[in-house]
C-alpha cells in the first residue's frame, strides 16, 4: 500500500515560553501539529520567546522556559529531521518584518484584538506596546515563511485572520508578496477547559495541568479541579463536569462509557472521577515523560538541533524578507 504523499503546502505554528507546557498546550497547539508533520513537506515549529517578553521579566526563568519548551516538543513526538524547530529570536528576521508591517497595521484593528481587549477589561496594570502589537509581530512568524496551514487553538483564530489582513494590504499596497495562511482549528477540542471550571485551560488564569511537572504536583492541579456539590450517592451529569470533559480528551471510547455510567449510576464520587484522571493522564504522558528525563541528559543534542533549525529557517525567512525590503524601497 502506497503513503499518502505529502502536501506541498507549508505549515507554521509555535509556542510561547511562558511557563511550563500543558494540557491545553498540547490539545490546541503542539499535538496537532506533530500529527501533519507527516502530512507536509515543509512544516516550521518554533519557540516563541520574543512573545514572552511580555510576561516574562525574569532572565533565569526565561531561560529556563525556552529550553524547557525544545525538551518538551522533542518528548512528545516532535521529529527535527521531518520539523524545522527553532528559536523565534534566533532569526532577527521575524523583529524586522514586525515593524514593517507595524507601518500598515491600522490602530482600530490592534485596537479590536481579544488579547487587548481582554486587558483592558481587566483594567491590567501597565499594559505594554509590546502587548498591544502581539499580532503583528505573530503575523510575521507566519508570513515570513509563507505559509499556507496555522495549526492553532480556537483563540488563536483572530491572530491568523488579523495575519491574513495585514497579508493582503501589504499584497494590495506593494504589490503580490504573501501567502494568504489559513488557520487549522480541531474542533473536537477547540477549547480545553480549566481546572476553575469556568475558564478555558491558560496560563493566564492559573488552571492548568501541567504535562511534565512531578506526579505530585499533577495530581495536586487534577484533585483541585472545581465541581458542583453533589453528593457521593448522587448521580451526576458528566457532561457538565470538568473532570469527565477532561477524561474524554484522553480516554478510550469504552473508558469514557464506562466513567458515564458510573456518573449517571450515582454512588460515585468526584474524589474517585478526579483520582481516575489523574492515573490516566500519567498513564498517557508516560512515555513521553521518561524521554523527556532522557533528552535532559544530553543539552549538546538540544543545542544542536535548535542552531540547526535556525539555519534552515533563515534560508526562508530572509529571502522573505528581502522580497519585502525590495518592495517597500528599503533595498536600493
Amino acid at each position: 500500500m502506497k503513503s499518502k504523499p505529502k502536501s506541498t503546502k507549508r505549515l507554521v505554528t509555535g509556542v510561547k515560553p511562558s511557563g511550563f507546557p500543558h494540557l491545553g498546550n498540547y490539545l490546541g497547539a503542539i499535538r496537532p501539529a506533530i500529527e501533519l508533520q507527516n502530512e507536509y513537506e515543509e512544516a516550521f515549529f518554533f519557540i516563541a520567546d520574543l512573545h514572552s517578553l511580555t510576561t516574562v521579566r525574569n532572565a533565569a526563568e526565561h531561560r529556563e522556559y525556552i529550553r524547557g519548551v525544545a525538551l518538551d516538543f522533542l518528548a512528545l513526538g516532535l521529529d527535527p529531521q521531518k520539523v524545522t524547530l527553532f528559536r523565534q529570536s534566533d532569526l532577527p528576521e521575524h523583529a524586522e518584518l514586525s515593524w514593517i508591517l507595524s507601518c500598515i497595521t491600522p490602530f482600530g484593528l490592534m485596537d479590536r484584538a481579544h488579547a487587548w481587549k481582554d486587558a483592558v477589561a481587566k483594567k491590567l496594570k501597565d499594559p505594554t506596546v509590546g502587548l498591544f502589537t502581539y499580532p503583528v509581530l505573530m503575523a510575521a512568524d507566519i508570513l515570513l515563511y509563507q505559509a499556507n496551514i496555522v495549526p492553532v487553538g480556537k483563540d488563536q483564530k483572530q491572530h491568523v485572520e488579523i495575519a491574513r489582513d495585514l497579508a493582503d494590504k501589504f499584497n494590495h499596497t506593494f504589490g503580490e508578496t504573501f501567502t494568504l495562511p489559513e488557520p487549522s482549528i480541531p474542533e473536537e477540542i477547540a477549547s480545553i477547559p480549566g481546572t476553575d471550571g469556568t475558564h478555558k485551560m491558560s496560563k493566564s488564569y492559573k488552571n492548568t495541568i501541567e504535562i511534565f511537572g512531578a506526579e505530585e504536583v499533577i495530581r495536586k492541579q487534577i484533585m483541585g479541579i472545581k465541581t458542583d456539590s453533589k453528593a457521593v450517592e448522587e448521580p451526576k451529569d458528566p457532561d457538565t463536569d470538568t473532570v469527565f470533559k477532561l477524561y474524554c480528551l484522553i480516554a478510550t471510547a469504552t473508558e469514557i462509557e464506562n466513567l458515564r455510567d458510573k456518573y449517571l449510576a450515582g454512588g460515585f464520587g468526584y474524589g474517585e472521577a478526579k483520582k481516575l484522571l489523574a492515573n490516566k493522564y500519567l498513564e498517557y504522558f508516560a512515555e513521553a515523560r521518561q524521554k523527556r528525563i532522557e533528552l535532559t541528559k544530553d543539552l549538546g543534542y538540544l543545542d544542536e538541533v535548535l542552531a540547526t533549525g535556525a539555519q534552515k529557517a533563515k534560508k526562508f525567512a530572509s529571502q522573505t524578507l528581502t522580497t519585502v525590503k525590495k518592495k517597500v524601497g528599503l533595498l536600493l
